[in-house]
């Protein structure tokens, strides 16, 4: 019998072995940490948010956003922007220069800036609107014509249509709670998943995630859609124990981890063996800074090794969060600028 915790997951036509996904974190999910977290049994990853307007005008940074880790059997890119039109022709790019199995749209980030144009969370505000960008960007995916990249990187033909997903918030504050009008609004518009971080944008990141709204959501798209489309949480999922209560509590099809995972790749493993044999095994200190020194080289890789050692500080940082005098540690990880100088950290903190 199927296991009713761990168990695959169909985005439209795209099929996935199972439910554990890398959440799109700004500044975080790009190409080095997903491919450590598909090697540590992430099921699914997404790109941190790409902006539409940056694409349409042929930014070279945002495109590298997009960019396929090795590893991934399957991986979304998330855009976000207020403007249907762009966000049609943001998804056409992403459709021609990226092997990407999926397109995410992002109605949830808190941002100011963000907001300010009129997308991420401000979508919560209008239902109308969010349903504009959404249909658009589908049809942009039904109707396109090109060629596109396969996972080798040569142009193939168009043939299995990539599916649109939408993330989004409860709504705009407690006052005003739009769930049920954004999920009606993206199920009419052809979304193919809905995602749901059970927080309002007035909250960001502070208080508890709304599981309750949650389990809700999923009784009322599985109403809407008949079942065909899958709802996925967000929110709150920190450790396997966490995941396993979020699936029994609320039925969401997929449990989406952020910030849980973030320094903790492993947390992946460990929820999948929680899910399907009720254990966990302990990951050992030297297991986690190996991962954090791939992480380092694929970071080298992308964007040589000053830039890479610098935007590994934060990442080293957190894979040595709760490390027995894992402070002093800190103090030295800011100040490394080489490979090397991670290598002399690392050597003297394991003697």
């Amino acid at each position: 019998m199927e296991n009713q915790l761990y168990h695959p997951v169909k985005i439209g036509n795209l099929s996935l072995s199972g439910n554990l996904f890398l959440a799109p974190v700004a500044g975080y999910s790009d190409r080095a940490f997903r491919s450590i977290c598909a090697e540590c049994g992430a099921d699914f990853a997404y790109t941190e948010m790409v902006s539409s307007e940056a694409l349409t005008r042929n930014n070279e940074k945002t495109e590298n956003l997009m960019a396929r880790a090795p590893n991934e059997e399957a991986y979304a890119v998330q855009i976000f922007g207020g403007n249907a039109e762009t966000m049609a022709n943001a998804a056409r790019i992403v459709l021609a220069r990226t092997s990407a199995e999926c397109i995410d749209i992002n109605g949830g980030c808190p941002v100011p800036k963000i907001i300010k144009s009129n997308a991420g969370s401000a979508l919560t505000r209008d239902p109308e609107h969010l349903y504009k960008i959404v249909s658009s960007v589908v049809e942009a995916a039904k109707n396109y014509d090109g060629k596109r990249l396969n996972r080798a990187g040569e142009a193939v033909s168009y043939t299995n249509l990539v599916p649109v997903t939408v993330k989004f918030r409860l709504g705009w504050d407690a006052e005003n709670i739009t769930w049920k009008e954004c999920a009606e609004a993206a199920i009419k518009a052809g979304a193919s998943a809905i995602t749901m971080h059970g927080r309002t944008r007035a909250q960001g990141y502070e208080g508890k995630a709304d599981w309750n709204a949650l389990a809700e959501l999923v009784k009322f798209v599985r109403e809407k859609s008949n079942g065909s489309i899958p709802v996925f949480g967000s929110g709150d999922a920190f450790t396997p124990e966490d995941a396993k209560r979020m699936i029994e509590s609320t039925g969401v099809d997929a449990v989406m981890f952020a910030r849980g995972a973030m320094g903790n790749p492993f947390l992946f493993t460990k929820t999948r063996e929680f899910l399907t044999k009720g254990t966990i095994t302990e990951v050992p200190v030297e297991k986690r800074i190996q991962a954090g020194f791939r992480e380092l080289s694929l970071l080298v890789q992308d964007h040589g090794e000053l830039a890479a050692c610098r935007e590994a500080r934060k990442r080293f940082c957190a894979y040595s969060k709760g490390l027995e005098g894992s402070a002093a540690l800190r103090k030295e990880i800011v100040a490394a600028e080489s490979v090397e100088d991670y290598k002399k950290v690392f050597e003297s903190y394991l003697g």
